[in-house]
């Protein structure tokens, strides 16, 4: 449930941002705007309340966000999407992933370390 939530905070949050630059054009979308950075930030405080670390969120938001929005606004809005981003957004998840993995392994020492062990 934790998971989806996040990705309920990543979709509201690339959603307000692509709205944002057609809101340019078409000001009423400024509702949508509000509405999804307003929804992205309830549902990341939902993510954080089920206690998930706010760096492992934010890191993960981020770099999924960045994506998304990279690649929506280059099918949307017809901006550039080149093989030197596409490579720079992997090196971004790929460090997301391994901040992920660093606070399991960080969460398993805390609990030997609470149990006495050696």
């Amino acid at each position: 449930m934790t998971w989806l939530l996040l990705l309920c905070a990543i979709v509201s949050e690339v959603a307000a941002t692509l709205s944002l630059k057609a809101a340019v054009t078409t000001p009423t979308l400024y509702i949508v705007v509000v509405g999804g950075y307003l929804a992205s930030f309830v549902f990341l405080a939902l993510v954080l309340k089920r206690g998930m670390g706010l760096g492992v969120a934010y890191g993960i938001w981020g770099a999924i966000g960045v994506a998304l929005t990279a690649i929506l606004s280059s099918i949307i809005f017809g901006e550039a999407f080149t093989v030197v981003m596409g490579i720079g957004m992997v090196f971004i998840i790929g460090g997301v992933l391994l901040v992920e993995m660093g606070s399991h392994r960080a969460d398993d020492t805390a609990d030997d370390a609470a149990a006495g062990a050696p």
